[in-house]
């Protein structure tokens, strides 16, 4: 945990952000540009927003996380892994919980320009991200104290984003915005995306994992039931190799029904660093060796990320 003396305001903020959890927003936004490209419904200024939304509706739930723990008595000072500010006293709550009204606030007048384009299903994508970003840790059931955090992150931060990303470049080009309905979202995007968004989905739930791993004794004497407090060291070591197994599975898969050629496999090449991040977390318990777990595991995220987009442009 970060010595909080000679924290400076600024850099209390940034600690709150948690910048090195915007690769979760950036991946799915990447991949579905890619896909949208590959599908030749490309649209700049969509992908931009969807872009900008996303990382909003990141930092807005990470400042919800850490003011929401706090209050909740989730965060105390036996908690290992990085500093909370609210908690550490270095930011007052209510400037914490104004802030993630802010962001939140911002993610939506973001997402007016996506409702304009995609009309009531990216509504419906938008109020419900934010909904569950607060309801993470926040509401009188919040997800993440129910063993539902893993869940909302395969959700949204995989499935709705990379389909989501893709369906508003294809209604750019396709639907006039007042006509646009929810059947019209099935009409756009198709399994490719649906299998596309998977592996974003499973790696992005893995920076969970890793991050519930981690707590599980802190969060299981808080009260905080964590899908890993439910599964204990053992399921959870099994849940990590399941979503990994489900990311290298889906290349390979739409390389042999067809459609894409052999550079949709790159993503293969992280397999080695995907091997070394695990090897750490089949192993470890403390803070010390599963904070940088951690952060690579995001680092997985971003360069699988990339790789799977160079693989799907390839086929352009």
């Amino acid at each position: 945990m970060t010595q909080t003396a000679d924290v400076s305001p600024a850099k209390a903020w940034l600690m709150a952000a948690r910048p090195h959890t915007l690769p979760a927003a950036a991946a799915p936004v990447v991949v579905g540009t890619a896909l949208a490209v590959h599908e030749g419904v490309f649209a700049a200024l969509p992908a931009l927003a969807a872009l900008l939304g996303a990382a909003l509706i990141q930092v807005g739930t990470n400042f919800a996380n850490d003011y929401y723990d706090a209050v909740k008595g989730a965060d105390t000072d036996e908690r290992e892994g990085f500093t909370r500010v609210t908690q550490a006293g270095l930011i007052a709550p209510e400037a914490v919980r104004q802030a993630m009204v802010a962001t939140f606030g911002l993610a939506i007048v973001v997402g007016l320009y996506l409702v304009y384009v995609g009309g009531v299903p990216v509504l419906v994508i938008g109020l419900a991200s934010v909904a569950a970003g607060v309801l993470y840790t926040g509401g009188p059931y919040p997800l993440g104290y129910h063993g539902l955090g893993d869940l909302f992150v395969f959700v949204f931060f995989g499935l709705v984003a990379v389909t989501g990303t893709v369906y508003v470049q294809a209604a750019f080009h396709s639907l006039a915005p007042v006509t646009t309905s929810l059947s019209s979202f099935v009409a756009l995007v198709g399994p490719t995306a649906v299998a596309a968004s998977l592996p974003v989905a499973a790696i992005s739930t893995d920076i969970l994992v890793v991050n519930n791993v981690r707590d599980i004794e802190t969060d299981s004497r808080a009260g905080k039931h964590t899908l890993a407090v439910r599964l204990g060291y053992t399921g959870s070591r099994i849940e990590y190799l399941a979503m990994l197994a489900l990311a290298y599975v889906v290349p390979v898969w739409l390389w042999l029904r067809g459609g894409f050629a052999v550079p949709i496999l790159l993503p293969l090449a992280t397999l080695p660093y995907a091997g070394h991040v695990t090897r750490t977390v089949l192993r470890e318990t403390s803070a010390e060796a599963l904070d940088p777990a951690l952060e690579e595991t995001g680092r997985l995220l971003a360069v699988y990320s990339v790789l799977f987009a160079a693989g799907l442009l390839a086929a352009t």
